[in-house]
């Protein structure tokens, strides 16, 4: 029996390359050695407000995207958290058995708090929430980049704790996560991961974004003072404009050192809006 893994994107924003590159191929390699369970995670979208019908509408696009990108319905289930109400059932069970003080040490959560005048509950809870979809689908691993670990080490943390109080019930998921893809930084920013979040017109590659809008994007990424590429001496923007190139391409370190050193960035840019 294959190990079961589950993850999920939130309806909200625009879903960028660095969703792509990062998630959705990895998925689409992944459902064919585990059991994959791919949720669109609608209820964490909701810590911040949103328009009913817009979330909706965006849910409808969200699931469109999985299809197109590959996730095969076939093989693997794509779930609408909101739909299950064993999701926010389970929050509230785990909730109640969730010290204070674990919630509040949260990273994200620190970050996140920091920048609002106003905290809702919800955002203290959202890691509880992520924790009642690992443990509701029984996920053996859950392929989550570095900054959602913390969040899995406190699922593991609150299924341990539960399962001394109640017994045994709950799997404890894998720490060893399924390889993550590439890391995707703003082309404004390079020193910021890609988000749906920011706001800036030149930072993300939508999927859905024309090819004259993307070439455009590319054309006024962030580089860095020198020249043209050199291997030695990169900014993170070239880094960053290589990265994306070469997780398109799958060329080799070898492959990409020998077209691209010495190249002006102008060219670079083409050759990777192209």
């Amino acid at each position: 029996m294959k190990p079961r893994v589950l993850s999920g994107i939130q309806p909200t924003g625009s879903l960028h390359i660095g969703n792509y590159l990062g998630a959705l191929k990895n998925w689409v390699r992944m459902q064919h050695d585990y059991e994959c369970v791919f949720c669109i995670v609608d209820l964490h979208a909701i810590t911040v407000h949103q328009e009913p019908a817009e979330l909706r509408r965006k849910i409808e696009q969200t699931a469109a995207i999985f299809l197109a990108a590959g996730i095969d319905p076939k093989i693997s289930s794509v779930v609408v958290q909101s739909t299950v109400p064993a999701h926010a059932e389970l929050a509230w069970l785990l909730t109640c058995a969730t010290p204070l003080g674990w919630l509040e040490r949260m990273t994200q959560f620190k970050d996140k708090a920091a920048k609002q005048e106003s905290i809702g509950d919800g955002l203290l809870q959202y890691p509880v929430l992520m924790a009642a979809d690992i443990l509701l689908y029984k996920a053996n691993a859950v392929p989550v980049g570095d900054d959602q670990s913390q969040h899995l080490e406190l699922t593991r943390d609150i299924a341990q704790r539960f399962n001394a109080l109640y017994g045994d019930t709950f799997v404890m998921p894998e720490t060893k996560l399924p390889t993550v893809g590439a890391r995707i930084m703003g082309l404004d920013d390079p020193s910021k991961k890609m988000s749906k979040s920011e706001t800036g017109s030149n930072h993300a590659i939508g999927l859905l974004d024309e090819p004259s809008v993307i070439r455009k994007k590319v054309m006024r990424a962030t580089t860095d003072s020198n020249p043209a590429v050199d291997f030695e001496s990169m900014g993170a923007g070239v880094v960053n404009l290589l990265t994306i190139h070469q997780a398109f391409t799958g060329w080799t370190d070898d492959q990409m050192k020998q077209h691209f050193t010495g190249m002006r960035y102008g060219d670079l840019k083409k050759t990777v809006a192209e």
